[in-house]
């Protein structure tokens, strides 16, 4: 019997001829099938296999009788058949007929591909009992690879038939319909089917076979269908989890976790770029739109994502550690896409809501489970890591985050995020509290914008928003409030690097936590960290950044001290020993107790003025002024910490106030940068002591600022000259004086209220207002705002007139190009530390003896005369000055002056002729 003869005698067979007949036609017709080349013959013998006879074929022959000889011929005809469309699409169009009807005619025939199979599933599905595996062995992988090639042409139909897709859309999308009803059954299927743990290693491979297949369609379907695409991922969790003990050395854990982490990527992005629409278009109150539909579908499924990341990393912790670095980088991926990041889009708060839910929510669970992880902590706390810019904050919030769940974890956790690494072969982490610091200080842009932040809960309500300054603060303190004894010395070690670091604000929220762990702690901790402050500020050599940081810090900690220990710490660091003038010029001495407060003024009152008087003796030795200069600054601490100054101090001060102003000459400040710093101090000074100051010693007070003041001098001076112009407020200049005192006060106001310099103009506006305030010489007020420009930036702000907001993105753009310089300066700051250091360790171990006494380097005698005579020639000018000043006014010269005169012209003489006798 030919086949055509076969075939057309079969087809007229009612089902009981078709179940007598089986065993002798059934293998005719799977050799016919196997032997078929053009695709009519194929699908027709197809279908009369799976149609007429598959029905009476028993589970336990199916495999062996049907599913074997048939299915691996229909997944070849099926590729044939896609090959064929990429050949035969390239002359598609509504004018070619034949070739768009040849196209429709493969659609159709892969239809009937995927409706053959369909019935092989419901075929098996029909038996009461589940099958084994090994029933149906050739069925899972057939159908999976159908469906793998079917769900990838329709996702590339776009492109496979370029602009005449409308040609043959009807039937791709009846070819996407029957792939999709064909998964369900089979996966309805497959979850009736069972393993035990006496399953065969051909069984578990072939389960293990089905999930990475089912993984490969994941990566095709994203964007085809959600629904499609969350049963798929549920089904291959479920099966993992169901058979893990037999699967788990199995799988492809890093595929899995991979794919897993995209998708729900690829589902956030896609409800971030829904929510930027519903907001464009106004449609967020309109819950029934289509668009609002959709975003909760894709939040949906994006949670659930995210939930089932969750719950692999559960389940199969100990085969995902080496992937930790891709959870990290997804989850500053996420978090950067919500407030309070600066690449954060601005949502209506219904959308900000189902999106926290949706992303922010698992990834907080998924830290969570993370957290025991030596590899994660590996990762999150790597050394000298960089982020893109707008994962900095991310990375910060997600140490802060760890602190505050660190508290719930076991103690082996704590070692591993708390102590950093121990040992040379440990892959190298910092400890949290550093890492903390360090990422707080790459965030940069955020610190400065500010971002805010929601306050913690307090009294049962949350706080307003926060500065990320406090927000970090917060969690460190708590974070120390829970600390276990035996982490506190590793606590130590970051605080002292954290202040000593060059970034100011990073050195600050150290500052702040260490005033909280004194406070939190015991007095003898705070006494005990005081002293060791204290020496850290006798040892910072001259003026540096860490002099700064570690000398605000004291000046805060001694305020936290028991009054007993403030008088333990004025007898471990005496004020009258000149070594320890740097500890005490840091200290604010209204913290301390009356007695403790009257020994420091009067030792450093004193020690002043024997410093003054061995320069004096020593013959004003320019070498000797920084001793001058640091007694000074005790000094101005001690006159600041009376409010207002007792007599005790203001009469002592004065005098050593007066002596100084009459020593300095201008010509010599303006070349000398250490009688620049003693300026600084002096104006300070004489700011607190105005009311106490000679008119003459104000006079030479100025003339000395002027002199400065005309050419580029340090900012520091200016500013202390802006304090002591401020001051002058609350003097009345008297008359004899006014001539010499007001005019140059009024060519200081203008030259520095138009300074281009901001921050100085900002002050002089400042000092100014002050001045203005307080002074019954309101001459200069219109003297000092004699140009135009001036006076309408001073009204502007006397009258708090605002300068034109700077938009947000002209503002950030701005701070994205000043943070680069601010970072290089901080880096460049530690680098010279660094280099200098090393240079002097170098020097030690090259010089093994102790190098000989220099010899004494003296001052040239040209330098002293020039010194000496510049002195004298300022000091007549001043004179001079004083002399023509009181020829306008009724007040006469004194009547001794004359006779004085006479006296130095002998002297002069006499030096000259001393000259000429050498």
């Amino acid at each position: 019997m030919s086949q055509s003869t076969l075939l057309e005698e079969v087809v007229q067979w009612s089902p009981d001829t078709c179940r007598q007949e089986l065993r002798s036609v059934l293998p005719k017709l799977t050799s016919l099938h196997h032997k078929s080349e053009n695709w009519d013959d194929h699908i027709r013998i197809l279908k009369i296999i799976t149609d007429m006879f598959l029905p009476h074929i028993g589970l336990s022959e199916v495999e062996s009788d049907c599913f074997s000889k048939v299915l691996p011929k229909a997944v070849q005809m099926f590729d044939s058949l896609i090959k064929e469309i990429s050949n035969q699409v390239g002359g598609l169009s509504s004018q070619n007929t034949e070739v768009r009807a040849l196209l429709r005619s493969i659609l159709q025939a892969m239809v009937q591909i995927i409706d053959a199979m369909s019935a092989c599933v419901r075929h098996v599905c029909s038996f009461e009992e589940a099958p084994d595996l090994d029933a149906i062995r050739s069925l899972p992988s057939c159908i999976l690879r159908v469906l793998r090639d079917t769900f990838h042409h329709c996702k590339e139909s776009g492109e496979v038939y370029c602009g005449r897709l409308s040609l043959v859309s009807d039937l791709l999308q009846g070819l996407f319909k029957e792939a999709y009803s064909l998964q369900k059954g089979l996966l309805e299927l497959l979850d009736r089917i069972s393993l035990d743990s006496s399953a065969s290693e051909e069984e578990v491979s072939e389960i293990v076979t089905v999930i990475h297949n089912l993984l490969d369609i994941c990566s095709v379907i994203p964007n085809l269908d959600i629904g499609l695409h969350g049963s798929t991922w549920k089904f291959i969790i479920k099966q993992s989890v169901k058979y893990q003990s037999l699967v788990e050395e199995h799988l492809r854990h890093g595929d899995i976790s991979s794919s897993l982490c995209d998708s729900l990527l690829d589902s956030f992005c896609s409800c971030l770029e829904l929510a930027e629409q519903i907001k464009n278009a106004g449609l967020q109150e309109t819950a029934q739109s289509p668009e609002y539909k959709l975003f909760q579908k894709t939040a949906k499924l994006c949670r659930f994502f995210g939930n089932t990341l969750v719950h692999y990393i559960k389940e199969f912790k100990p085969f995902l550690t080496k992937y930790c670095r891709r959870f990290h980088q997804l989850y500053l991926q996420i978090t950067s896409k919500f407030p309070p990041s600066l690449c954060a889009p601005t949502l209506p708060s219904p959308l900000s809501e189902e999106l926290n839910a949706a992303a922010l929510v698992p990834m907080e669970a998924l830290l969570f489970k993370l957290l025991p992880l030596r590899p994660f902590a590996e990762v999150v706390l790597q050394q000298d890591q960089r982020f893109s810019p707008e994962c900095e904050l991310p990375q910060c919030l997600l140490l802060v985050s760890v602190l505050g769940q660190l508290a719930s974890q076991p103690e082996e956790a704590l070692q591993l995020w708390y102590n950093g690494s121990q040992f040379s072969e440990d892959t190298p982490r910092l400890p949290l509290y550093q890492a903390v610091f360090n990422s707080f200080r790459r965030c940069c842009i955020e610190r400065r914008v500010p971002v805010l932040l929601q306050g913690v809960m307090m009294k049962g309500q949350a706080q307003g928003r926060v500065t990320l300054h406090q927000h970090v603060c917060v969690q460190l303190c708590a974070s120390v409030a829970a600390l276990p004894p035996v982490y506190f010395p590793m606590l130590e070690r970051c605080l002292v690097e954290a202040v000593l670091q060059a970034d100011t604000e990073t050195a600050l929220l150290a500052t702040d936590v260490w005033c909280f762990t004194a406070r939190y702690g015991t007095a003898e901790l705070c006494l005990h960290h005081v002293l060791l402050i204290a020496h850290l500020v006798k040892t910072c050599a001259g003026e540096c950044y860490q002099l700064s940081h570690v000398g605000l810090l004291l000046k805060r900690m001694v305020l936290l001290m028991a009054p007993n220990h403030q008088m333990e710490l004025v007898e471990r660091f005496p004020p009258s020993q000149v070594e320890n003038l740097p500890v005490w010029r840091h200290i604010l001495l209204k913290a301390f107790p009356h007695d403790a407060r009257h020994r420091v003024e009067t030792d450093v009152i004193t020690l002043t003025q024997k410093t003054l008087a061995d320069w004096q003796n020593g013959g004003y030795k320019l070498g000797e002024v920084d001793k001058v200069n640091m007694a000074l600054l005790s000094l101005l601490v001690v006159v600041r910490g009376q409010s207002p100054p007792e007599d005790q101090c203001v009469l002592p001060a004065q005098r050593i106030v007066t002596q100084l102003w009459l020593r300095m000459c201008p010509n010599q400040v303006q070349t000398q940068p250490v009688l620049q710093c003693t300026l600084q101090l002096l104006l300070s000074i004489s700011a607190v002591l105005v009311k106490s100051i000679e008119p003459q010693v104000i006079c030479q007070a100025l003339v000395c600022v002027a002199a400065l003041v005309s050419q580029k001098c340090p900012a520091e001076v200016v500013l202390a000259a802006l304090e002591f112009l401020a001051s002058l407020g609350k003097v009345f200049v008297p008359h004899d004086s006014q001539s010499h005192i007001l005019p140059r006060l009024s060519s200081l106001f203008g030259v520095l209220l138009a300074d281009r310099s901001w921050l100085l103009h900002q002050h002089a506006l400042e000092a100014f207002d002050h001045f203005a305030e307080s002074t019954n010489h309101e001459v200069v007020l219109s003297e000092s705002l004699s140009v135009e420009e001036t006076k309408t930036k001073v009204m502007n702000y006397l009258s708090k007139t605002s300068c034109a907001l700077e938009e947000v993105e002209t503002q950030l753009e701005r701070l994205k190009l000043e943070t680069p310089v601010i970072e290089q300066h901080n880096e460049r700051l530690e680098t010279n530390e660094i280099t200098i250091v090393n240079t002097s360790a170098a020097e030690m171990a090259v010089d093994s003896e102790p190098c000989p006494k220099r010899a004494r380097q003296e001052n040239s005698a040209e330098e002293e005369y020039g010194r000496y005579i510049e002195t004298a020639q300022s000091a007549l000018k001043a004179l001079q000055a004083l002399i023509k000043g009181d020829a306008n006014t009724t007040a006469a010269p004194p009547q001794w002056l004359g006779s004085r005169l006479q006296d130095l012209q002998t002297l002069i003489t006499q030096i000259s002729n001393d000259q000429h006798t050498i």
